[in-house]
């Protein structure tokens, strides 16, 4: 695929997924979720990709919101159409068994925002805005935002973001759980692909494991939740990888983990 509002990349096991659309602060229309539908399918297949790292063009936005335009003109049957594809997508990237971190290089907003709760980990420059600004425009998050807000932030943060459509700091994202770490603009991108590199040194079979255990235990019961780490720690048992840490780890000497 040709991508025109997306760049797309990988090297050294990293995907690396910028929206390229600076004249309009890197806003999502339709052509840009499929370019990202079909960038994260490819990083899927791909068995060389261990870690996707999403991050905006420019310095002043990473995707500040959804295109207006194609907003202004949503009929019902259109409108919830278009809010169940964007989350498809979303999904995707939320449980590929990838780890994805987002680089929040300036305006997180609306669809941005609910594109950097899709990441699994999110780090931020210092001059980072985040919101959910729907509602000052008649309509309400469309791509998950008021769903996972709320199971990350809880639902009084969420309520308040997206009920006043005000825009948070950095500072004040960190503070609620919306973000992991925030960095100087510059030392942004070498730190989301040192966290990478970190992630890359582990067992691939575990790091997508850990990642289940996690997004489908938060939403059970804790007795379930703990059924299913039980199940997959039995699976990463049995695992070649599995006999290769430990094994490395007794003779001290680095593990080479081969994701099987």
């Amino acid at each position: 695929m040709a991508y025109e509002n997306i760049l797309y990349q990988k090297k050294d096991a990293i995907a690396y997924i910028t929206f390229n659309r600076p004249k309009v602060l890197n806003a999502l229309n339709r052509k840009t979720v499929e370019e990202l539908h079909h960038a994260l399918l490819d990083a899927d297949d791909d068995a060389s990709v261990r870690v996707l790292i999403l991050t905006g063009a420019g310095e002043k936005s990473f995707v500040a919101g959804a295109d207006i335009s194609e907003l202004a003109v949503q009929t019902p049957v259109n409108g919830k159409e278009f809010s169940l594809y964007g989350q498809s997508v979303f999904h995707l990237l939320e449980t590929m068994g990838k780890p994805s971190i987002c680089v929040i290089n300036g305006f997180a907003l609306g669809g941005g925002c609910e594109l950097a709760l899709s990441c699994t980990i999110r780090i931020a420059s210092k001059t980072a805005k985040l919101g959910q600004p729907e509602v000052k425009l008649g309509i309400l998050p469309g791509y998950g935002g008021s769903q996972r807000l709320a199971r990350l932030c809880g639902k009084g943060v969420a309520h308040e973001l997206c009920l006043t459509g005000e825009m948070i700091s950095a500072e004040e994202a960190q503070r609620i759980g919306l973000v992991n770490h925030i960095h100087e603009p510059a030392e942004l991108l070498p730190a989301a692909e040192a966290m990478a590199k970190k992630i890359i040194a582990n067992a691939p079979l575990a790091v997508k494991y850990a990642m289940e255990a996690i997004e489908r235990g938060v939403e059970m019961p804790q007795e379930e939740g703990l059924f299913l780490e039980a199940t997959l720690f039995g699976l990463a048992c049995a695992t070649e990888d599995m006999r290769e840490g430990t094994k490395a780890f007794l003779e001290k000497r680095p593990a080479q983990f081969k994701g099987k």
